[in-house]
């Protein structure tokens, strides 16, 4: 059980070390890679995943990964609640490293960059602000993630399950990523979120925690409530 929380919890910080570094170094002054773009962004996140998946094996990395794993009976319940706040807490310590390795770009980029991108660098927000089709949107992401994560490990071929969805993030982020920035995780958003809330930011944003609960909070756990559903009862898996 330790072993497994452990794993959990240093998974999810590596996942968010990867993803809240690339935008970091895609946004704030001084970097060498700034400018790059929304694919360099998307890839690093898709190979980061890969590689956390990779290093520490049949890990969820996911709140609604644990909920639908809970669903199919894979994962009792009782762990419910503990595999997920070691996922937030990875992403609040792995949201905190990548400040620390920045920590001098943060302070080049306070009189040029706006407090409210660089909240967005630790946590997800729209493009367009509408909390209901936002909230659509992180549900139907969070459904096809989830469903084709199932559909994948299917495949027992060693190493196919880390690759596949790092592939998976990565055409979900392109294909269907604009709107949201595509959380699909309550530990992703909410543990860089309150790391951002934390940390000792300059004329720091205010973290809309009412964005921040109801679409990458909730959503998620109703869309893999629904893929663990429907993936069972179509698929029988």
């Amino acid at each position: 059980m330790l072993q497994r929380l452990i794993a959990e919890f240093m998974g999810t910080a590596l996942m968010i070390i990867f993803g809240v570094g690339v935008h970091c170094s895609e946004v704030l002054k001084g970097t060498k890679y700034r400018g790059s773009g929304h694919i360099f962004a998307i890839t690093t996140w898709g190979f980061g995943i890969t590689i956390a998946l990779f290093i520490f094996g049949d890990v969820c990395i996911n709140p609604a990964m644990v909920l639908a794993q809970c669903l199919l009976g894979n994962i009792k319940w009782v762990f419910f609640i503990p595999y997920s706040v070691a996922e937030v807490l990875g992403g609040v310590v792995g949201a905190m490293i990548v400040w620390v390795m920045y920590a001098d770009h943060f302070k080049a980029s306070e009189k040029e960059i706006s407090p409210i991108t660089i909240r967005n660098l630790f946590a997800t927000a729209p493009a367009i602000r509408n909390l209901p089709r936002n909230f659509f949107v992180e549900f139907f992401d969070t459904f096809i993630f989830i469903s084709g994560i199932l559909a994948i490990s299917t495949v027992k071929t060693p190493g196919i399950v880390p690759i596949g969805v790092g592939l998976l993030v990565w055409a979900i982020g392109m294909g269907l990523g604009g709107p949201t920035g595509f959380a699909m995780n309550l530990a992703r958003d909410m543990g860089p979120r309150i790391a951002h809330a934390l940390l000792p930011i300059k004329n720091k944003a205010n973290s809309d925690w009412q964005y921040g609960i109801l679409v990458p909070g909730i959503a998620p756990f109703v869309g893999a409530a629904g893929a663990a559903w429907f993936m069972h009862g179509f698929f029988n898996i």
